[in-house]
C-alpha cells in the first residue's frame, strides 16, 4: 500500500502474487462472507428494475408513450449522484441503529426500509390517473436503493481481503442478477397470474389491469425481507477507526475532500484514464436496457413469455456468467476479463437488432436473452472486482460510491433520450447504435491494461535493483 507504483496496478494482477489452486479458488464460494454477499446482492438488485426496466413494461402496457418512458428513466440518475451523500453514509452514525447494529448494518437497514416504503407506494398508484405520485415513489425507491448500495459496497469491501474480492463480487453479482430476474421476470409472472379475465375483450391500454400490477409490486416489497434478515443476522465487519475530527471544518475535510484527494494522490495522472473507463464501461447495457421491455411489448411478447424466457434461460446464463467471471478474474486477472466482458456486452446488443427484424419469434428471444445474460454476468463480476481493487479501505464507502455513480451517470443521462431515438429511427437502428457505444470502451480497457502492465513491470524492476 505504501508503494505508489504498485498501487497503480490492479492488486490481484501483480506478477509476484502466487495463483491459488483451482480447488481453493472454488472453495471461497462456500465461505460465510461469500454466502452473505449472495443474499445482500439480491437485496441490492431487486429495486433497480422496478424503477427502470419493469416499470417501463408497466407504463408501456398502460399506454404511456416511449418518449415519456425514456425521460422517466432519469429517475435512475439517483444512482449516479449517490457519491454526494456517500460521505455521510461512510462516517455519520444513526442512533439508535448504529448502537444496536453497527454503522454499516444500521445504514443498510434504514435504506431497505425506504425501498420497501417506496415499492408499496408504487403498488398503490395507477399511472393512468397521473404519473406524478408514481414518480415520487419511484424516486424514494431509487434513493433508498442507492443508499443501500453505498453501505453494501463498503460492507463487502471490509468483509474480506483483496484476494477474495473477486469471489465476493461474483457472489454479489449472482444475487444481484437473480434479484433482477425476479424483479424483471418474477414480477411479470405475478402480474399475469393476478390478472382477472375481463368480461369484454380489450386490447392495448384498455386491457391494462392496475390491480394485477399492485399485487406484483407488493410481492416485490415483501421480497426485500431477504436483505433485511441477512442484515439482522450478519456480524458487523471490522473497520479501521479514524481519528476524530477536532472541529466542523476538519470533519468536512475528512468526509468530503480526503476520500477523493486520496484517490488522486495514489493514481496521479492515471486517475483520468481510470475514471474515463469507469464512466463508459457499462454504457451499452444501460442505454439499451431502458427500451428492452417496451420493445418486448411492441413485438407482441406476453408477460408470461418474457417472464418464462428470463426466468429459465436468463437465470442459467446469469449464474454461469457471474461464476465464470469471478473464477477467471482470480485465475487470469481482472483486466483480461474486463476486455472479454466489454466485447460480449456490445455484441449482445447486435443480437437485439437482429431480433427486431424477426418479430414475435420466441426461439430467437430465448437465444438473445441467454447471450445477453451470459455477457452481463461476466462483465459485471470483473468490473465490480476492478472497482473494489481501486478503493482505500479507510474511505471504502465514499470511493466506491464515486466509482459506481460515475459508472451510471453518463449512460443513464443518454438513456433518457432512448425513447426519442426509437420513435425517430426504430428499434434495429437503436440497438445497433448502443452496440457502437461499446467501441470506446474497448480502447480504454486496452489502454488501462497497458498502463497496469507497464507500471507493474517498472515497479518490479526497481525492486530487483535494490
Amino acid at each position: 500500500m505504501d508503494n505508489p507504483g504498485l498501487m497503480s496496478a490492479t492488486p490481484a494482477e501483480t506478477p509476484t502474487a502466487p495463483k491459488p489452486p483451482w480447488r481453493d479458488a472454488l472453495k471461497v464460494y462456500l465461505e460465510p462472507a461469500t454466502l452473505r454477499m449472495l443474499a445482500l446482492g439480491f437485496s441490492a438488485g431487486l429495486p433497480l428494475l422496478l424503477v427502470l426496466g419493469t416499470l417501463s413494461f408497466r407504463l408501456r402496457e398502460a399506454g404511456i408513450d416511449r418518449t415519456t418512458i425514456g425521460y422517466l428513466s432519469w429517475v435512475g440518475l439517483a444512482y449516479g449522484f449517490k457519491w454526494v451523500w456517500a460521505p455521510l453514509v461512510d462516517r455519520l452514525p444513526l442512533p439508535p441503529l448504529t448502537t444496536l447494529l453497527g454503522r454499516r448494518r444500521g445504514w443498510l437497514l434504514l435504506a431497505q426500509g425506504l425501498v420497501v416504503a417506496g415499492l408499496i407506494g408504487m403498488a398503490m398508484n395507477d399511472p393512468r390517473n397521473g404519473l406524478t405520485p408514481l414518480i415520487w415513489c419511484a424516486l424514494l425507491v431509487a434513493f433508498g436503493s442507492a443508499t443501500q448500495d453505498i453501505a453494501l459496497d463498503a460492507f463487502r469491501i471490509e468483509s474480506a481481503e483483496t484476494r477474495k474480492q473477486a469471489a465476493l463480487a461474483a457472489a454479489y453479482q449472482t444475487g444481484y442478477r437473480l434479484a433482477m430476474i425476479w424483479a424483471g421476470a418474477g414480477v411479470l409472472w405475478v402480474a399475469a397470474w393476478a390478472e382477472v379475465a375481463p368480461a369484454v375483450a380489450a386490447t392495448g391500454a384498455a386491457a391494462y389491469q392496475n390491480g394485477a400490477w399492485r399485487t406484483a409490486y407488493l410481492v416485490m416489497a415483501a421480497s426485500m425481507a431477504v436483505g433485511v434478515l441477512t442484515v439482522l443476522l450478519s456480524p458487523e465487519p471490522l473497520r479501521r477507526e479514524l481519528p476524530k475530527a477536532r472541529n466542523a471544518a476538519e470533519w468536512l475535510r475528512n468526509v468530503l475532500i480526503d476520500p477523493f484527494a486520496d484517490f488522486i494522490r495514489r493514481y496521479k495522472w492515471q486517475a483520468a484514464l481510470i475514471l474515463a473507463l469507469i464512466a463508459v464501461y457499462r454504457i451499452s447495457d444501460v442505454v439499451m436496457g431502458i427500451m428492452a421491455n417496451p420493445f418486448y411489448v411492441d413485438m407482441g411478447f406476453t408477460k408470461d413469455e418474457v417472464a418464462t424466457v428470463s426466468k429459465i434461460y436468463g437465470v442459467i446464463m446469469t449464474l454461469a456468467g457471474a461464476f465464470i467471471g469471478g473464477v477467471l478474474s482470480m485465475r487470469l486477472g481482472v483486466m483480461r476479463v474486463l476486455m472479454l466482458g466489454a466485447v460480449l456486452s456490445a455484441a449482445s446488443n447486435l443480437l437485439f437488432a437482429w431480433l427486431a427484424s424477426r418479430g414475435h419469434d420466441l426461439t430467437a428471444l430465448i437465444a438473445v436473452v441467454s447471450a445477453d445474460n451470459l455477457a452481463g454476468g461476466i462483465a459485471s463480476a470483473a468490473f465490480i472486482a476492478y472497482l473494489s481493487s481501486l478503493t482505500n479501505i479507510s474511505y471504502s464507502a465514499t470511493q466506491y460510491a464515486l466509482f459506481s455513480s460515475l459508472m451510471l451517470l453518463l449512460p443513464k443521462f443518454i438513456a433518457g433520450y432512448s425513447g426519442v431515438f426509437v420513435d425517430a429511427y426504430g428499434y434495429s437502428q437503436f440497438f445497433t447504435a448502443t452496440a457502437l457505444l461499446g467501441v470506446p470502451v474497448l480502447v480504454l480497457v486496452g489502454l488501462a491494461s497497458r498502463l497496469t502492465t507497464t507500471t507493474t513491470t517498472t515497479t518490479t524492476s526497481a525492486a530487483d535493483r535494490q
